[in-house]
C-alpha cells in the first residue's frame, strides 16, 4: 500500500475543535465538527452542499461506540449538510452523539443518486466491522448507478476510509482484520502463524480455550473463544463489568470478536482470573507471546 498525503487544517486552532480534511489528488472534502461547534460553521459554502455525514457518541448502556449515518441533499435554500445537522441536534432522539464527520466535494458533484450509494454502502460497511452500533433504523437504497459511477464511488470511498481512520473513528474496520489488510498475498497464506491460542483448566469448570491475535491497538479475543464462567476475586472491576456484558452463545463461547488493550487484559477476560498474557498467549508450537517479541527484537537488531 503507498502513503497518502494528507492536509488537515485545525480551523479552531486545537486538536479538539473542527477539522477541514482534504487528501492529495481527491475531490473530496471532509470535516469533523463536534456537536457544539455547529454553529460557527455557518458561513462555510461546502456545508451547504449534499453529502453523507456520520454523528459518533457512545451508548449509555453498553459503553460502546454508535454511529448514525445519513444523507443530506443541497436544498432550494442552500442548507444542505450542515441544515440537516442542525435539525439532528434539535432532536430529542439523537441527543447521544457528540460529534459529527461529513463527506462532500470541492465541486459541489453529489447529485441524489450518489449520496443514497454512498449512504448504502457506508452503512453495510459500518454493520459488517462491528466495531460501532449502528442506529440506522432501515438499510438505505442503494440507489441505480452506471458501472463508471459505481467505480468512480468506489474510489471515493476508498480515500473516505483513509480520512474517517485518520480523524480517529476506526468505524469500516474489523478489529481482527486490521493486521490482515497490510499483509501480501503470501503473508495471508501463512495468516494462521499470527494466531495466539490460550488453554487453561478452571477449577469446577473445566478446560477453557481461546484463540487471538496481537494488533497495532491491543490484542483481539477472537469469536468461537470458549470464556470462562466463573470471575475470580483478582480481576478488576472493569474486567467483571466487561464479562458480564460479552455476548456468548449457549455453549459460553463469544459470538464476536472484541478488543483489548493488551494481552494481559484479554487473558484476564478470558480465565476469569489474574492471568498474565505473555506467558498465557502461545503460538502453535508452544512459543509464549513474550518469548517471541524477544525473538522478533533481537531480529530487528541484528537487521540494524
Amino acid at each position: 500500500m503507498r502513503g497518502k498525503n494528507i492536509n488537515l487544517f485545525l480551523m479552531d486552532g486545537e486538536a479538539s475543535g473542527r477539522i477541514k480534511c482534504t487528501l492529495a489528488n481527491w475531490t473530496g472534502i471532509a470535516y469533523k465538527i463536534p456537536r457544539t461547534e455547529l454553529d460557527h460553521c455557518k458561513t462555510r459554502k461546502d456545508l451547504k452542499q449534499s453529502g453523507v455525514y456520520f454523528l459518533f457518541g457512545t451508548s449509555d448502556n453498553t459503553g460502546k461506540g454508535v454511529v448514525y449515518i445519513g444523507q443530506a441533499g443541497a436544498r432550494k435554500n442552500g442548507e444542505g449538510l450542515l441544515n440537516r445537522l442542525q435539525e439532528h441536534k434539535r432532536s430529542t432522539e439523537k441527543d447521544y452523539w457528540t460529534e459529527a464527520i461529513v463527506f462532500t466535494t470541492s465541486n459541489n458533484s453529489f447529485g441524489p443518486t450518489e449520496i443514497s450509494y454512498l449512504e448504502n454502502r457506508f452503512c453495510n460497511l459500518a454493520l459488517n466491522a462491528n466495531r460501532y452500533e449502528v442506529k440506522n433504523g432501515n438499510d438505505p437504497t442503494l440507489g441505480n448507478i452506471t458501472e463508471e459511477k459505481e467505480c468512480e464511488l468506489e474510489e471515493f470511498i476508498d480515500y473516505a476510509k483513509v480520512i474517517m481512520g485518520t480523524l480517529g473513528h476506526k468505524v469500516f474496520e474489523p478489529i481482527a482484520k486490521t493486521e490482515e489488510s497490510k499483509m501480501t498475498t503470501e503473508e495471508k497464506q501463512t495468516h494462521t502463524i499470527n494466531r495466539l491460542y490460550l488453554r487453561r483448566k478452571i477449577k469446577g469448570v473445566g478446560t477453557i480455550e481461546a484463540t487471538g491475535m496481537q494488533t497495532t491497538e491491543g490484542f483481539v479475543v477472537f469469536a468461537g473463544s470458549y470464556i470462562s464462567p466463573v470471575d475470580g476475586d483478582t480481576i478488576s472491576e472493569p474486567i467483571k463489568e466487561k464479562r458480564k456484558k460479552a455476548v456468548l452463545d449457549a455453549n459460553g463461547k463469544l459470538t464476536e470478536d472484541l478488543l483489548f488493550t493488551s494481552p494481559s487484559y484479554a487473558a484476564n477476560f478470558v480465565t476469569g482470573k489474574s492471568t498474565n498474557g505473555l506467558i498465557s498467549w502461545k503460538d502453535a508450537d508452544g512459543n509464549t507471546l513474550k518469548s517471541l517479541e524477544e525473538s522478533d527484537s533481537r531480529a530487528m537488531r541484528c537487521t540494524e
